[in-house]
Parts: structure tokens; sequence; C-alpha cells
């Protein structure tokens, strides 16, 4: 087994192996709990499911063709359900056998007019649930196939997440906003509507233990949503160079990892106390020297001066001008990994100790499309553009003892 992996940190994640392929780039994947397996859906069209021989590589002992590319997959391994979303927008239930080298088609759900997103199953009322590019969030009776409910957006649904016990959906769309809803028979209820990402949605986790909604965007950060104690608190976080497009939070270790289009795998500590990020304060004038901006013209005739272009520091949220904001800084513990704007004496604040990162950076090298985990293993599955599937052990990097909720592998 070899590290392909080059990290701030000296113990990175451990690259199990490689799965090749596909003819197309893998759109999502999923562990086999308790077994050595992967489920795999591609563009190329196929619903393959990988097993571990004794040789250590892993062979597809279910390779099914579908009608249309694949752009969708959730696994239920008590029922041995597959469903596989399709870029026709149909929805296609498999069951797979006890020994996995064995599946048998079940029904197509007829759910949307466009690609299939994200699918969710949820055995309690027998639901699937799935968002699609139609602009409609379905869910559908599994045991009669028949449509129960649909919401209508205003953008395209591109991601999903689902709370089994109080029946709500979170939902992503394309113009950065998350729409929470609670499903019912027939009709759903808008709770209420999340903005603070500056692109669109690409991904969302939801943690129903500590109730933390945690989304990525295409805009590079990642956003904390507080559901549960602390309503309306939300968190930013800023280590990524690209679209983000995977996460997964680690109750037990209060860790959350994420996985970015250049490749990049950080882990988050989140066993802290973190700062939120100010709200940006509005001025027509600097809220330091006083300077005129150059929308506010009146000033600008009574002093005589050219107005100037409105900044924001990132620390304390005031509006400045260039001048009085020619600092950079990290400042991790409200989420800025990188170097951002800050005033000038918000710089003076920071010490260096404020400075020190709050994250590990590792290196996935591929163009990373998806990502998930097995939580109980320490395992992770990664999906790149170069139509390879990469599994690898995090338990270097984010713990390995049963204190951190992990079982010996």
């Amino acid at each position: 087994m070899a590290a392909e992996i080059h990290s701030r940190s000296p113990r990175g994640p451990v690259l199990l192996t490689k799965i090749p392929g596909h003819r197309e780039h893998v759109t999502s994947a999923c562990f086999i709990p308790r077994e050595d397996g992967v489920i795999t859906a591609s563009e190329d069209r196929t619903l393959r499911v990988w097993l571990k021989r004794d040789s250590g590589q892993y062979w597809p002992s279910i390779y099914h063709t579908m009608s249309s590319p694949c752009s969708a997959l959730t696994y239920h391994h008590e029922s041995r359900k597959v469903f596989v979303g399709q870029d026709s927008g149909a929805i296609v239930e498999f069951s797979i056998s006890d020994d996995f080298n064995k599946m048998n088609f079940v029904k197509t759900y007829p759910a949307h007019q466009n690609r299939v997103t994200e699918i969710v199953f949820s055995p309690n009322p027998e639901w699937v649930i799935s968002t699609g590019h139609d602009k409609f969030l379905i869910w559908m009776c599994t045991q009669s196939g028949s449509l129960v409910g649909r919401h209508a957006f205003a953008s395209w649904a591109s991601c999903l997440q689902y709370d089994e016990e109080t029946r709500y959906a979170f939902v992503g769309d394309f113009a950065g906003q998350i729409t929470l809803l609670k499903l019912e028979k027939e009709n759903c209820t808008v709770i209420s509507t999340l903005k603070g990402h500056e692109g669109s949605i690409s991904c969302l986790y939801w943690d129903p233990v500590q109730r933390y909604l945690f989304s990525g965007s295409s805009d590079h950060s990642i956003i904390l949503w507080d559901i549960g104690g602390r309503q309306g608190r939300t968190l930013i976080l800023q280590g990524h160079h690209d679209k983000v497009q995977g996460l997964c939070y680690l109750h037990l270790s209060r860790q959350l990892v994420s996985c970015s289009v250049d490749g990049g795998i950080c882990v988050w500590n989140m066993d802290i106390e973190r700062e939120e990020a100010p709200q940006w304060l509005e001025s027509d004038s600097c809220q330091k020297c006083a300077q005129p901006f150059f929308w506010n013209i009146k000033q600008m005739w009574d002093t005589r001066t050219l107005g100037l272009r409105q900044h924001h520091c990132r620390k304390c949220g005031q509006a400045v001008c260039g001048k009085c904001s020619s600092k950079r800084s990290s400042y991790p513990i409200m989420g800025f990994e990188f170097q951002v704007r800050v005033c000038d004496s918000c710089y003076e604040s920071i010490k260096d100790e404020d400075r020190t990162s709050l994250a590990t950076f590792h290196e996935g090298k591929h163009n990373i499309c998806f990502m998930t985990m097995d939580i109980s293993r320490g395992l992770m599955v990664t999906c790149g553009t170069d139509r390879l599937v990469k599994i690898w052990d995090m338990t270097p990097t984010v713990g390995c003892s049963l204190a951190t909720g992990f079982s010996p592998r």
C-alpha cells in the first residue's frame, strides 16, 4: 500500500487501492457496510458492484448497463435495495443478493423530466426521495411506485439531505440557496431558506446527532448551519481553491472532512469554539478615515476629493478603503485558512498564535467529483474525472480508536 499524498501533516490519508475500468467519470459510489465492497454508478451507463478478492484487487461481481448515463446512486444495506438515478430523469430500483453476485430489477420510477442529481431512500414511510435538473424535489412510494408529492424550485435542485426522524428535507440549488422542507403525504411545508453562499450549492451533509448542516459550494467555501441548539449560528470555512464536492462530519471526534475539484482533501478541527464571521457593514464613506466611496457624490463635491472603492475587513466587517485595509492575514478561528483582507487595526490585533492553522490539507491527486465515507471503518472513497475510484484509509489523519467511533480493521 502506497500513500499518494503530500501533506502539511505527517499523518495523511493512505491510498489503499485504485479501481480503474470505467470509460467515463464515476458520478457516485458507496461502500457496502461490513463488506470489502463498493458500488459505483458512471456516466458510461454502468452500475457495478466491486468486491475485494483474495489477491487484494477489486473486481466487478455485478456489471449492469443502464439505458442512459447514471447520475446518482444510493444503497440501503438492510433491505439490499439499490436506487440509480439517470440522465433521463428515471430512477431504477434493484435488489442485490446476499452474496453480492446477483442483482434483480425491481421497478422504474418516472421521477424527473431531466437529470437526477441525488437520491435518498427512507425506509420508514418507504419513500424514494430525489432532486433533479427539472427543478423538482420528488418523493415516491416504493411499494406502489406512485408519486406521493413534489415541490418546485426556482432553479435546478442540485443536492439533497434528509432527516429520517423529523422528515425534514434539505435541498441545495444552483442559485446558492438551501431550502428546508417538512415532507408529508401529498404535500410539504417550507420551513426556512438558508442564504449565505455566493455560488451554487454542490454538496450537503446532515449530522442528525448534533443537528449540524454543512454545505459546500462552487464559491470554494463551506458553511456550517447550526440547525439545533443555537439556531441561526453560521460558521464559514475557507480552505479550498476550487468547488467543494464532498463533505462528511465525524461527530464523535468533531472533525469535518471535505474534498474539492482540484483534488484537495481537508480535515477541519471543529472541536474548538470558532468565531462567526461578521456581517458586512454598509457605509457611504470609509469607516476608518471617513473618505467618501465613489458613489457618494455629495461628499466628493463638498470635499473636492475623488471617491474610493469600497472593501470589507473580514474580521470586523467594516466598510473600508484600500489604504485602510492594505494588510492580509489568515484567521483560522473564523475559518479563514488563507490570507484575506483585514483592516489595519484588526491586523495589529491578530497575534502570531492566532494564525495557527486549524485544519490539515492533503492532496488526492485527481479531480474529485464525488466523495463519501464509511465512518465506522475510517474509509473514504473518492471518484475523479480521471475515471478512477480511489479508496483511502483516513484513520492516520482522523484517528482510529474506539473512542472516536472507529472499529479495529
